[in-house]
């Protein structure tokens, strides 16, 4: 009778090894504005989507792959941690715009700026007095 062979395959991989391919490229805003909210109140994905009725898959979704979550959602999570809409999504309500022409009191300030005091206190005291007039 022929003893069994045992076949031991090295694996390059272990227990310890976190699961699934390292990612190549950032999360969303809305993915780590979500991970870092679900960090600061110490959940976990499981947690969390036990707590706004949804699976760890989609939490997992949300945080590392979903650009444009559903408004539903959106509502869901921000509601849950007491944020507004802009603060999860990452935007800004300041516009930003093109710098226009300088504003003539700008210009006059400027000119203002480059007088000798003694000037600089006569035209003060000039604008006060018609300010005060007008006021």
């Amino acid at each position: 009778m022929q003893a069994p062979t045992i076949n031991f395959k090295i694996s390059p991989y272990n227990a310890a090894m976190p699961g699934g391919r390292p990612t190549t490229k950032s999360a969303p805003k809305f993915g780590q504005r979500l991970a870092a909210l679900r960090g600061e109140r110490g959940l976990s994905q499981s947690a969390l989507a036990a707590q706004l009725g949804t699976t760890r898959n989609a939490i997992l979704h949300y945080e590392r792959a979903a650009k444009n979550p559903s408004a539903d959602f959106v509502e869901k999570v921000a509601a849950f941690f007491g944020v507004g809409f802009d603060d999860l999504l990452g935007g800004s309500t300041k516009t930003t715009r093109k710098p226009g022409p300088t504003p003539q009191i700008a210009q006059l300030t400027e000119k203002l700026s480059k007088l000798p005091r003694a000037q600089q206190k006569f035209v003060v005291s000039m604008l006060e007095a018609a300010i005060q007039k007008t006021g």
